[in-house]
């Protein structure tokens, strides 16, 4: 979001962002390595060296970011759409309501993060703001799960 937000005709410091971000400088330098590698940011060499976007924020979205820098977006190994492995106590995904609820988050969270941009972020228009929530219905016992 610092590069989002930064002049696009100027290159950014690591050591910029590193004090702004208050991230480490080594672990940065790793994060931007990777986002290099897949075309989100550029570098520039020298005295104004830095890196800048490689892309416009509004064609960069969120869950391409997360995918790149921590892998698959997934609660449970076994909904993972790019490295599934089933769960090891897991004697049939058919029938697991545990896997039933977690793919509803999973699905939900994907929509939103594969469809808000960088630049919905930093104008407040991200897909999360325009859906309303679902009405969670209660035991009438006052139980909970």
């Amino acid at each position: 979001m610092a590069l989002v937000q930064a002049d696009p005709d100027h290159a950014v410091m690591i050591s910029d962002l590193s004090k702004s971000c208050s991230i480490p400088k080594k672990f940065l330098e790793q994060i931007l390595l990777d986002l290099k590698h897949h075309d989100l940011v550029r570098s520039k060499r020298g005295k104004l060296g830095g890196y800048q976007l490689n892309k416009q924020p509004s064609q960069i979205m969120f869950g391409e970011v997360l995918r790149i820098v921590d892998g698959p977006i997934a609660l449970l190994p076994c909904l993972s759409k790019i490295s599934y492995r089933r769960c090891a106590d897991c004697l049939d995904e058919a029938t697991c309501e545990i896997r039933r609820v977690f793919a509803d988050v999973a699905e939900a969270s994907r929509d939103i993060l594969d469809n808000t941009s960088l630049l919905d972020a930093m104008t407040g228009r991200g897909v999360g703001r325009k859906r309303t929530a679902k009405k969670v219905s209660r035991p009438r016992d006052g139980s909970s799960v």
